[in-house]
């Protein structure tokens, strides 16, 4: 592991930047997912890790031992790493990927600022993942805001009125802000009552989000499938369990409720034009 990148993060031209922490920011795994996920489809090589020793306590985050293809004993330390891959439209994609840091989370957002001002980063997309009283049945809800006001404009983006406890997320979308650098920021709601990791279909929501933001498409792979499967998975469990059901079905009509007035045949015709555009022009 090594502070400095394996490559000269200079080369890039206008990348794709999207980036994702474990833990607080990440429930049910689902930010942290689309990072691994990109990097899986698009083979994404890393290209500059972090040394955990000044921001992780390892009696938190221990360090963990595994097997390698050889079977011999290899130590794998906490750490955020830096990856890079090509888009098919030929495009840079740097992820970011890693656990929310235990200390020093001004200097740690400060050299994950740094690197991602190296590579000509403009903008940056920060995904998150929050439980949320939301029905599995139902689409996963995702939010986008930005504090940009230029850009909250030309997006349609209502400003966020959060206030309250933030995570690393917040923290580095701030020193990102700071140098210049434009940042979105996409939460996916994750029914609490399923919260255990993985959860494909939050998975899924955010990386269809990060897709409708970049209007171009990305590979899906077996995501669509893995999220049919477990939501399958939690209508099973619901089923075995009376006050769940009744439960789920109580948040069904809260959220139907609440989306009807938005739920007009325009706005989801409007936006499935808008689908098939991205699909047939790339």
């Amino acid at each position: 592991m090594s502070d400095v990148p394996s490559r000269d993060l200079r080369d890039l031209h206008d990348p794709v930047v999207v980036v994702a922490f474990g833990g607080w920011n990440d429930a049910g795994s689902a930010a942290t997912g689309v990072v691994e996920h990109l990097s899986d489809v698009y083979e994404a090589e890393p290209v500059f890790s972090i040394d955990p020793d000044d921001f992780y306590d390892f009696q938190v985050n221990r360090p963990e031992v595994k097997l390698d293809d050889d079977d011999d004993r290899e130590l794998v330390w906490p750490t955020t790493e830096l990856r890079v891959a090509e888009l098919p439209d030929g495009r840079p994609l740097v992820l970011v990927h890693g656990l929310e840091p235990n200390l020093r989370w001004r200097q740690f957002c400060t050299l994950i600022t740094s690197a991602l001002k190296s590579a000509n980063a403009s903008r940056v997309h920060l995904l998150g993942a929050l439980l949320a009283d939301t029905p599995h049945t139902r689409p996963i809800p995702v939010s986008t805001s930005t504090a940009n006001r230029e850009l909250m404009t030309s997006m349609g983006l209502a400003p966020s009125t959060y206030e309250g406890p933030t995570g690393i997320v917040g923290v580095l979308a701030d020193a990102l802000e700071r140098t210049g650098v434009q940042v979105l920021s996409s939460w996916a709601a994750v029914p609490h009552y399923v919260s255990h990791p993985p959860c494909p279909k939050a998975t899924l929501a955010l990386l269809s989000q990060l897709e409708q933001v970049l209007d171009t498409p990305l590979e899906l792979g077996e995501l669509p499938e893995l999220a049919r499967a477990w939501e399958r998975g939690v209508d099973e469990l619901a089923a075995e369990d009376s006050e769940v059901a009744e439960y789920v079905t109580s948040l069904e009509q809260q959220q139907d409720a609440t989306d009807l007035p938005e739920a007009s045949g325009e706005v989801i015709a409007a936006e499935f034009e808008r689908y098939l555009r991205r699909r047939q022009g790339h």
